[in-house]
């Protein structure tokens, strides 16, 4: 799960992270009205969406003005804004962070994620902020150092200050950078996050040390427990389709193709859509309802499926292990008695009680095309397309 920055600054602001004065408004009156409350005499209006690169597709204005900062919260609110992030598809603009400016003296990026091979969390930090990181990797690589953390024992202090002179901070200020190291790095252990992002973590000509531009992601798995991470989710950045699917147990994810798909287990899944792929066709989703797919399951399924315009043929392909092939047909049954579908339907059964499925669908007088295995039905389902 994504935040927005504004999010994310609040929580790093609560384990000693210093920002800059700022709030979250909705509307041009308000936003003048929070510039004069902030104070100062130059504000940074920030588009509030989940992405990067928001500065280079025009989602952040300075002004010098109050009647600046309306006139630009205007100009943003509604707007959709396309970045490498994005996608051609963009994000629209809801909410707007009006902040105050910062005399920049320097630009440190700073970012935390898991390290699987070494079981640790990854401290990676460099002397270049203001870039992503990615840029970072190619044009400087020897600017980047990083650190572990042993997930047992947290972040040592220690680890933090060789950090903070790795990046060629000057003494006076080691203790401070030292303490937003920590911050950040217990807001990851003690939050669930996946990735904590300060980019870029800058040193003012006032000698602060502040974390400009925030990011920060949680484990989805863990929000059972996050109750006030998870309220912070905003469900007008995802996809209509992505939010359905996550409400009701299912694993989607939306993809550019036409050839809908519903079925059990991420790996054959995986191996569906390479198979489509194969055999000519594209792929419209990634869906897999799980070992539990029960008929109310495929229910959910189908109806996820028709919400997508793109889709031009759904292939149901299910291996049953722990799963029975007649549960998930009496779920196909039950679905497409409440669901119209008005596209070809290939439907392949494999494993558990696989005689009794095909049975029941065959009774069921359903219009569907029968596959045998995994290739004939990715066959079959790009034939039924052309």
């Amino acid at each position: 799960m994504d935040i927005h920055e504004y999010q994310a600054k609040e929580i790093l602001s609560s384990f000693g992270v210093t920002v800059p004065r700022g709030g979250i408004v909705y509307s041009p009156e308000t936003a003048e009205n929070k510039a004069r409350e902030i104070g100062g005499s130059k504000w940074v209006v920030k588009a509030q969406i989940h992405s990067g690169a928001r500065g280079k597709a025009g989602g952040i204005i300075v002004c010098n003005s109050p009647l600046e900062v309306a006139q630009a919260t205007d100009k943003l609110l509604g707007k959709k804004l396309v970045t490498n992030q994005t996608g051609p598809e963009g994000k629209i603009v809801n909410r707007i962070y009006i902040e105050e400016a910062t005399d920049i003296e320097k630009e440190l990026y700073l970012g935390l994620v898991f390290d699987r091979s070494s079981e640790s969390i990854m401290v990676v930090a460099s002397t270049e902020g203001g870039m992503s990181v990615e840029e970072i990797a190619k044009d400087k690589p020897q600017s980047i150092i990083r650190s572990k953390i042993e997930v047992a024992v947290g972040i040592q202090n220690f680890q933090a200050r060789e950090l903070a002179f790795g990046l060629g901070i000057e003494p006076e200020l080691i203790r401070r950078a030292s303490e937003t190291i920590v911050g950040c790095a217990k807001a990851f252990s003690e939050l669930d996050a996946t990735m904590v992002e300060v980019n870029p973590l800058v040193i003012s000509k006032q000698k602060q040390i502040l974390a400009l531009d925030c990011k920060m992601s949680f484990d989805n798995n863990a929000m059972f427990r996050r109750d006030k991470v998870s309220e912070l989710r905003d469900k007008t950045q995802e996809d209509e389709k992505e939010v359905y699917a996550s409400d009701r147990g299912l694993n989607y994810v939306s993809l550019d193709g036409n050839i809908g798909n519903i079925i059990n287990g991420a790996g054959l899944a995986m191996a569906s859509m390479d198979m489509i792929k194969l055999a000519g066709g594209e792929p419209a989703n990634f869906l897999d309802v799980g070992g539990g797919a029960t008929p109310e399951k495929i229910v959910k399924a189908f109806k996820l499926i028709t919400m997508d315009k793109k889709v031009k043929v759904i292939l149901v392909n299910i291996f049953a292990g722990i799963n029975r092939c007649d549960w998930v047909a009496e779920g196909i049954v039950q679905a497409l008695e409440k669901i119209e579908i008005k596209v070809p339907l290939v439907i392949r059964l494999a494993g558990t009680n696989v005689e009794k499925g095909n049975k029941i669908l065959q009774d069921s007088k359903l219009n569907y095309i029968e596959a045998d295995t995994l290739e004939d039905a990715a066959n079959k389902a790009v034939a039924a397309l052309k």
